[in-house]
């Protein structure tokens, strides 16, 4: 069953409506969803589908000669295609065949067809050139290397550069969409689950109905032979050459190291090669530079990894890989359940950061925002580091100001009155609303104070229904 995707089908189906040579590009970190995109958006069209592979010219000549055969007789053995004598004819096939009715011919993981084959994107850049403007071609350009399709796609000294019509970067599902996977598991151990693995459809499917969360742990991560296992390093290992020093990058930031000089003295590395690693795992959505919503940010700045997966692994399973390459893993499982409600403290304000975008597109709020971020620094009154977990920001003002409870118990009255002493310090006033997030609830204490306050109380009940 295809779940979620609705705007990028309607980019999709807008472009081919336009009945002119259309050049899509599709690229997204592997497992995204890419393939499942394409495949429901061509699932009632006339298409040709070529995968490259990891092998020769030779290899990748013969498949996408099979692709455009069978484009051209969808009933025939593609066994029996025959193969042409070099890729510029391949592709002045598939325009020719385009040339008086409207069909898409998908290029799937286009890194592969390049890397076997360089000349491959002048080529394609040339007979796009020389057709274009009498083709029906609805040409999707895929891949799964974010680099390598960047700067094939947007970066102006590539040959496609200007050749594509569209683009679309497939992002993991944020919360609220990877919930549409599970119809009846709680909505308490998807949100644990999507703070272990994201939003890649793949790896929420691994979950498991009818087995509890502990041992989905310990299944989908503490096995040699899972999934998960080694995927984090993995994906790494297809974006950089050398993957040891992003390992020691994330691990540092995955055990508390969050500021540059912090991180830089944990690897080892000195200001400049960390600038550089830094650079390359924003580059890659790996890590996100955070900077005080409200402030300069540049003595107060910090790195986060921003994908859960990563953050889960490089901090539970990375560091003991030597117990589970000996079959130990299942001694890891309470130590990461026990841990695990403070690891997704983090993980909740994101999904309360998303439950605000939503509410704000559907027209429920009460304010308007335009962005919407953390805010910490120093408070002069307790001469302390103080920290607001959301902070809503409208064009002139500070809007809102919230906190963020994942936590056993239901939140007390003094969370509101901490929120309230610290609302002032992300440049707000009096009219500031206050607002708390809480994963169990209030207590009758809580309530009363909000009511005297006029403050919002969010369950994540409510957020979920």
């Amino acid at each position: 069953m295809f779940i979620g995707r609705e705007r990028e089908l309607s980019v999709l189906r807008d472009h081919y409506n336009s009945q002119r040579f259309e050049c899509v590009g599709i690229y997204g970190r592997r497992r995204v969803g890419k393939t499942s995109l394409i495949s429901e958006f061509v699932r009632e069209l006339p298409c040709g589908y070529y995968t490259a592979i990891e092998d020769d010219a030779s290899a990748n000549l013969r498949l996408l000669s099979q692709a455009v055969y069978s484009m051209q007789h969808p009933d025939a053995d593609i066994e029996t295609a025959p193969v042409y004598p070099d890729f510029q004819t391949a592709l002045e096939a598939v325009f020719a065949y385009a040339r008086d009715k409207r069909c898409v011919f998908v290029v799937d993981e286009l890194p592969y067809l390049a890397q076997s084959y360089t000349a491959f994107p002048s080529i394609l850049q040339a007979v796009i050139d020389r057709n274009q403007g009498e083709s029906g071609l609805f040409l999707i350009l895929c891949g799964s290397s974010l680099s390598f399709m960047k700067e094939q796609l947007l970066n102006r000294n590539s040959p496609l550069y200007g050749r594509r019509t569209a683009q679309i970067e497939l992002k993991p599902f944020d919360f609220f969409e990877s919930l549409d996977f599970f119809a009846s598991t709680p909505a308490y151990d998807v949100a644990n689950l999507y703070g272990m693995v994201g939003g890649v459809p793949l790896y929420l499917q691994q979950y498991r109905d009818g087995i509890s969360l502990e041992d989905n742990v310990q299944r989908m991560f503490l096995e040699p032979s899972a999934l998960l296992y080694e995927e984090p390093t993995n994906l790494l290992k297809q974006e950089v050459s050398k993957a040891g020093p992003y390992n020691a990058v994330l691990s540092a930031i995955a055990d508390g190291a969050s500021r540059h000089n912090q991180i830089a003295t944990k690897v080892g590395m000195d200001s400049r090669g960390l600038d550089y690693y830094l650079k390359e795992l924003v580059r890659l959505g790996l890590v996100d530079r955070e900077e005080p919503i409200t402030g300069d940010g540049k003595r107060r700045a910090v790195w986060r990894i921003a994908d859960p997966l990563f953050l889960f692994w490089y901090k539970f399973v990375r560091p003991r890989q030597t117990l589970i390459e000996r079959g130990l893993g299942d001694r890891m499982t309470n130590r990461i359940m026990t841990s695990l409600p403070e690891h997704m403290g983090p993980v909740f304000e994101r999904i309360c950061c998303d439950w605000l975008w939503r509410q704000l597109a559907q027209g429920s709020l009460e304010f308007e925002f335009t962005n919407v971020g953390r805010w910490w620094g120093n408070d002069p009154r307790t001469r302390s580091q103080a920290e607001i977990d959301i902070v809503a920001l409208d064009e002139k003002r500070t809007a809102m100001v919230a906190e963020c409870k994942w936590r056993g118990a239901q939140t007390s009255a003094d969370q509101l009155l901490k929120l309230d002493a610290r609302a002032s310090l992300a440049n707000g006033d009096a009219t500031t609303l206050r607002w708390l997030f809480s994963q169990a609830g209030f207590t009758a204490g809580c309530q009363e104070l909000a009511s005297v306050m006029e403050a919002r109380l969010i369950t994540f009940d409510q957020m979920v229904r």
